[in-house]
C-alpha cells in the first residue's frame, strides 16, 4: 500500500509576512542548523498558526497584525489545536516553533514576541528512556538471535551488525545506516565519523565486537559494496530502510520474549544507561551520543537511580 501524501497547507500571509517566513526557514537550516524534520515541523506549525489567524482576525495576516497580537489570540489558537485532539507535548513543540518565528520578526523590527511571555507552556509528563537489560541488549547485538530466524544468513549478519552499532556505539539508526562502505569500521579502523541531528559531526569509537560483526556481514553480503555507497544494503542491494531494522526488532521481540518498547532506539538508551551504571562520565557520554546539551544526557542519571532503588528495595532484608 502506498503511503498517503497529504498536500502541504498553503501559507496564508501577505507578501511581506510570507517573505519573513521564508527568511526564517532559511535561517533555521543555515545559521541554526536544525534537523530537516524539525524545520519541516516548525514550518507546518507556523502555517497552521497563520491559517488560524486568517479566520480569527477575518483578514489575511500581515506583519502589522502579528505585532498587534494579544495573549488571548494565542490562547485561542492553542485551544483550537487542543480541540483538534493535540496533547500537551505537541502543543509545546508548536509554541516553540511559533516563538522562534516571533523572535525572528522582532529582530527584523516587524513584530513583537511580548504576547508570548504571558503564555504558560503546557506541562508534559516526564518520560524516562527505557533501556533493555544488559543480557537482552547483548543478545540483540549478536548473530545468534538473528540466525535463528528464517532469513538468509547474510541478512541475519547485516541485522546483527546494525544492532551491534546501535548498542555498542550508541548510534541513532539513521546514523548507522548513513555509514559509507569506505568508512566501515573494520580491522584496525576503530572509529567512525557520523553526522547527527542538526548536522553535527562527531567521531565515535567502535569496540572490537562491533567491528567483527560488521566484518562478518561484509564477508557474507552477496552485493558489491564499494566507495561512497551505503555500507548496509537491502535484500536487492539498494540502501537499507530503517523500517527493515524496526521490523527485524519486532520479530525478535516475540522470539526473545522482550517488552513492546524494545525498539532499535532502545539499544541507544541501553548504551548510555549501561555506560553510566559502570561509572562512565556524563560529559563523555554526552559527546558519544552527540547531545547538544548536557541536560539531555542527564535524563539517564534518573534511569540509573531508578534502577538502583529498585534493586535495593528488592534485595534489602528490611525493605519489605
Amino acid at each position: 500500500m502506498k503511503p498517503i501524501v497529504r498536500p502541504q497547507l498553503a501559507l496564508q500571509a501577505d507578501a511581506a509576512l510570507a517573505q519573513e517566513v521564508s527568511r526564517w526557514l532559511d535561517r533555521l537550516g543555515g545559521e541554526r542548523k536544525l534537523a530537516a524534520k524539525t524545520q519541516e515541523a516548525y514550518g507546518r506549525d507556523v502555517r497552521q498558526f497563520l491559517a488560524f489567524l486568517g479566520e480569527h482576525l477575518g483578514t489575511t495576516p500581515g506583519c502589522a497584525d502579528i505585532a498587534d497580537l494579544a495573549p488571548s489570540d494565542i490562547r485561542a489558537f492553542l485551544a483550537h489545536r487542543r480541540q483538534e485532539g493535540l496533547g500537551n507535548r505537541s502543543l509545546v513543540r508548536i509554541l516553540s516553533g511559533i516563538r522562534s518565528f516571533m523572535r525572528h520578526l522582532e529582530r527584523a523590527g516587524k513584530g513583537k514576541a511580548a504576547a508570548f511571555s504571558a503564555i504558560r507552556t503546557p506541562k508534559t509528563a516526564r518520560t524516562l528512556p527505557k533501556p533493555l537489560a544488559s543480557r537482552d541488549a547483548r543478545r540483540l547485538a549478536g548473530l545468534g538471535a538473528h540466525s535463528g530466524e528464517d532469513i538468509p544468513t547474510w541478512i541475519a549478519a547485516r541485522d546483527a551488525a546494525v544492532m551491534a552499532l546501535l548498542y555498542g556505539a550508541g548510534l541513532r539508526i539513521s546514523e548507522a545506516l548513513s555509514i559509507a562502505v569506505q568508512d566501515a569500521p573494520i580491522g584496525d579502523r576503530d572509529t567512525v565519523t557520523v553526522t547527527g541531528k542538526g548536522s553535527k559531526i562527531r567521531m565515535v569509537p567502535i569496540i572490537a565486537p562491533v567491528r567483527q560483526a560488521i566484518a562478518a556481514y561484509l564477508d557474507l553480503c552477496p552485493h558489491p559494496l564499494v566507495g561512497t555507497e551505503p555500507l548496509f544494503v537491502g535484500a536487492k542491494g539498494g540502501p537499507l530502510s530503517p523500517r527493515i531494522i524496526q521490523l527485524a526488532m519486532q520479530r525478535l521481540r516475540g522470539t526473545l520474549g522482550l517488552r513492546e518498547d524494545a525498539t532499535p532506539h532502545a539499544l541507544r538508551h541501553s548504551f548510555a544507561t549501561h555506560l553510566l551504571s559502570r561509572g562512565g562520565d556524563l560529559r563523555t557520554i554526552q559527546e558519544l551520543l552527540g547531545h547538544a546539551s548536557l541536560s539531555t544526557t542527564q535524563v539517564y542519571t534518573a534511569v540509573d537511580s531508578e534502577r538502583l532503588l529498585s534493586a535495593f528495595l528488592s534485595a534489602h532484608p528490611r525493605a519489605k
